[in-house]
């Protein structure tokens, strides 16, 4: 079956293709979700989410699966799991890319109380496979240091794992939106030792939608930044200000904000923000450029 619009979001959660992770393409945490097909998606503090695209990577994701394909990686051992039973709702969904490119990292925002991916997450790493960079959406545990535990986790996971998944681990990138955002940019700055992990090579760039993160202790990466002015949750001036404190330390830095449009808009889709991917993508690529 071909999922479409109409689709019942329970449908592709209980789909036997995706081996009892289906519930993880959704909010786990079911009260910031509303609407009960794939068409009528909402999720609490998100606009714009792209009914089209929501399909789109359902049916990309359970193609690959019926292929054989991997999809899903956990990212805790099942004694982990058992130790912390909370470690069952994360793992690694995973876009592929061309044989020996870049990987990033998406996470999705959710106010460290859920994880919204499929619209602040899945549609970033779809497309960016679709350029032919690996991408991995990850589903964290809400909160602030289990969140970036999970993070740096996933990102030891990737680099023990480089050879067979056929990625470059250099000059990768960490994206993400709202709450995720603030977590892109402290394994960006703080990197995986922080928070538990051995010390792997810090991301080469970190792409941030949409978080009023102020703070700048002079060891941040390179860094874009997108926001709309008409954002009350994550302020543009806000960003600005950060955006200019990285530059005059020295990394490379830029932010767009857009006119008149508000918070978690995703892709942008039919907004006037559509294309800012593109644009950091083509940031990203300045700095893989400069490392050769």
């Amino acid at each position: 079956m071909t999922y479409t619009k109409k689709t019942e979001i329970r449908e592709a959660i209980n789909d036997p293709v995706f081996e009892g992770k289906g519930r993880l393409l959704f909010p786990v945490h079911r009260g910031y979700m509303s609407g009960s097909t794939l068409g009528s998606l909402d999720l609490t503090w998100y606009s714009k989410i792209d009914p089209d695209m929501t399909v789109t990577i359902c049916n990309s994701l359970k193609e690959k699966a019926q292929r054989g394909e991997e999809i899903f990686f956990d990212i805790y051992s099942e004694e982990e799991k058992k130790e912390d039973p909370h470690k069952n709702n994360t793992g690694l969904w995973y876009f592929k890319g061309e044989p020996g490119n870049r990987f990033a990292v998406c996470s999705a925002g959710g106010g460290f109380a859920y994880v919204g991916a499929i619209h602040d997450s899945f549609p970033h790493a779809y497309t960016l496979a679709q350029m032919g960079y690996h991408a991995f959406a990850l589903i964290y545990r809400p909160g602030s240091q289990t969140a970036c535990e999970d993070l740096a986790r996933a990102i030891a996971f990737i680099f023990e794992h480089a050879e067979e998944l056929q990625v470059n681990t250099d000059c990768y990138s960490l994206w993400g939106g709202s709450a995720g955002a603030r977590m892109a940019a402290w394994l960006g700055s703080y990197g995986t030792a922080a928070f538990g992990e051995k010390p792997y090579p810090n991301a080469g760039t970190v792409v941030m939608q949409y978080t009023g993160l102020d703070e700048v202790f002079g060891n941040e990466p390179p860094t874009y930044n997108c926001v709309g002015t008409d954002d009350w949750i994550a302020s543009y001036e806000t960003m600005e200000r950060r955006i200019d404190m990285i530059k005059r330390n020295g990394p490379d830095a830029m932010i767009e904000v857009f006119p008149g449009l508000g918070h978690g808009f995703g892709l942008g889709t039919n907004t006037i923000a559509e294309g800012w991917l593109n644009n950091a993508v083509n940031f990203w690529e300045r700095q893989m450029r400069k490392r050769k």
